[in-house]
């Protein structure tokens, strides 16, 4: 991998574009926004971030060939990062809008959480992660911490050996999820101060190697 690291936001159609933008440049990096005419090549990392409905964005990637731009990019070992919805298209399929298949990156379903009167969807707010083993991004970072979350579903089934941090809303689930070069974040790390600032810088130092 290069010297200096180069990261590309891919533009969705409802996203947190700006704000994964500023949280990149506050660490320090290069970052470039990237679509479907986008040359990949010069990329060291790649972040996906997203906002919306599972269905809705995953037909969008599927149209215009980025969802196989994201899935060659993942089996090149560069780094991949899913934010909020962009970790939820990570998963096998998601529920959202009707049984929809995802990226395939990382094992699971996206599954709607159980609502009843103490846990009102969507779970907005700030919940701690507990990490449940040992990670590059996480260095630096003390388990147990605080982070921000806007969502109605996520992560069900995780495999042992990619759920990476757990959180409970009325049930636990993934709320962070890693496989070899790719790793994701149900909450919003630009939007979590000091520790999303870390994760983030993290994730831009990482050479996608555990």
């Amino acid at each position: 991998m290069p010297t200096d690291p180069l990261i590309g936001i891919l533009k969705m159609p409802m996203g947190n574009l700006r704000s994964a933008y500023n949280a990149v440049y506050q660490n320090g990096f290069d970052s470039q926004f990237v679509d479907k005419d986008s040359n990949l090549d010069d990329l060291t990392h790649l972040i996906v971030p997203g906002v919306g409905n599972f269905r809705a964005v995953m037909a969008h990637l599927e149209e215009d060939g980025g969802a196989d731009r994201v899935r060659a990019f993942a089996t090149s070992g560069r780094p991949v990062l899913g934010v909020c919805a962009g970790m939820q298209l990570l998963a096998e399929r998601g529920t959202e809008g009707g049984d929809t298949p995802g990226l395939g990156l990382v094992h699971g379903a996206i599954e709607r959480l159980p609502e009843d009167p103490g846990h009102i969807l969507p779970h907005v707010g700030w919940s701690p992660v507990r990490f449940r083993f040992n990670h590059p991004v996480l260095e630096g970072v003390k388990p147990g911490r605080d982070f921000y979350f806007v969502h109605s579903y996520a992560l069900r089934g995780a495999r042992e050996d990619e759920f990476l941090g757990e959180t409970t809303y009325g049930v636990p689930f993934a709320s962070i999820v890693a496989r070899d070069n790719v790793i994701g974040f149900q909450f919003h790390p630009e939007k979590s101060q000091g520790n999303g600032l870390k994760l983030i810088e993290n994730f831009c130092l990482w050479d996608g190697r555990c």
